[in-house]
């Protein structure tokens, strides 16, 4: 009988063994995804992450302006002109009236509170930039495939068009288009058309650089063993495209995305500044660096908070674009 006990015990550690082995050759896999992988590539990075806590905090603001302005300002076109002076136009006390009233100090002439308007100024630049990347990366996405993966006529036709609206002066175009459309359009009015406006050309005149990138990634990947695989075994056009194209794509665009962010917000800010961009009395980053131009010699401050506003927004998306790249890049490196 002692044989017997003998052989189950061994068998059972022998189990316990082999179950230790599998479960830890399952972690081992798991660990090796990209998403892990670039999760913990991301969090080496501290600059990365600053910029993307501070792309947080910024998304939040413009998520809960109301909320915010309620507590710790004023509503944003609420004028105080008894904090004015009459004679110079400008705002009573040192730095442009910062006081803990008006965390940022007041507008010179009319007397609005800044950060209200820089708290307000954030939906506009953010909604823009994040509206016409979505625009550019499906446009770019969807063409980008085709030409990559049909090539032939599809490719000349689409690469052509990229290289004409690549050359085409964007800010001029935008700036015609606003002066010759209505106030009123598909039951849009005031900043409502101005925004769309925006989001459409500048969307429109966006994909061409995601669709350069998705169009050579494509041609690179339409040749890997496992399309090859996909077609022999039956697939058809639909599926290849986006089951097995698409998820492999999705790493470059993700980061070209993050990185083009912040170039849709100094173009906003651009556009607003000559006066293509929202109309007065809302809130816009540009806007409010282009009324600073008349009054800056006399309260400087107004000027440098919304230009500050602008840079520390552009810079945390180059840094967290920067360190989104490097994560889903394996052989990339700073």
């Amino acid at each position: 009988m002692t044989a017997p006990l003998h052989d189950t015990s061994a068998d059972a550690e022998r189990t316990a063994t082999a179950d230790v082995a599998a479960a830890e050759v399952k972690t081992a896999v798991e660990g090796r995804s990209l998403r892990r992988i670039a999760w913990s590539r991301l969090k080496r990075d501290r600059l990365a992450l600053a910029g993307g806590i501070v792309v947080l905090l910024l998304i939040l603001t413009a998520v809960f302006a109301p909320l915010i302005v309620s507590w710790l300002g004023h509503p944003p076109n609420e004028f105080h002109q008894d904090k004015i002076d009459p004679l110079f136009g400008t705002p009573k006390g040192s730095f442009g009236g910062m006081s803990s009233e008006h965390l940022l100090g007041l507008e010179p002439n009319n007397g609005r509170d800044v950060f209200s308007r820089i708290v307000y100024g954030a939906r506009i630049s953010l909604l823009v930039a994040f509206l016409a990347a979505l625009v550019a990366v499906v446009l770019g996405t969807v063409l980008g495939i085709v030409a990559g993966y049909f090539g032939g006529w599809a490719d000349s036709v689409i690469s052509r068009v990229m290289d004409m609206l690549l050359a085409f002066p964007q800010l001029l175009f935008i700036i015609s288009l606003v002066s010759v459309l209505p106030n009123d359009l598909f039951g849009m009015t005031g900043s409502s058309v101005r925004i769309s406006i925006l989001v459409g050309v500048i969307g429109f005149f966006g994909w061409p650089y995601v669709g350069r990138i998705v169009r050579g990634q494509t041609l690179s990947l339409r040749e890997k063993e496992y399309i090859e695989a996909a077609r022999s075994l039956g697939a058809g056009r639909r599926y290849v495209l986006f089951k097995e194209l698409l998820p492999n794509l999705v790493a470059p665009i993700t980061v070209y995305a993050t990185l083009m962010i912040p170039t849709n917000i100094l173009t906003e800010a651009a556009l607003s500044f000559l006066g293509a961009g929202v109309r007065p009395p809302t809130a816009s980053w540009g806007q409010m660096l282009s009324t600073a131009v008349e009054t800056y010699q006399s309260n400087p401050t107004f000027m440098v908070v919304p230009g500050l506003a602008i840079f520390v927004t552009v810079l945390a998306f180059n840094l967290f674009g920067d360190g989104v790249r490097d994560a889903l890049d394996p052989k990339g490196s700073r």
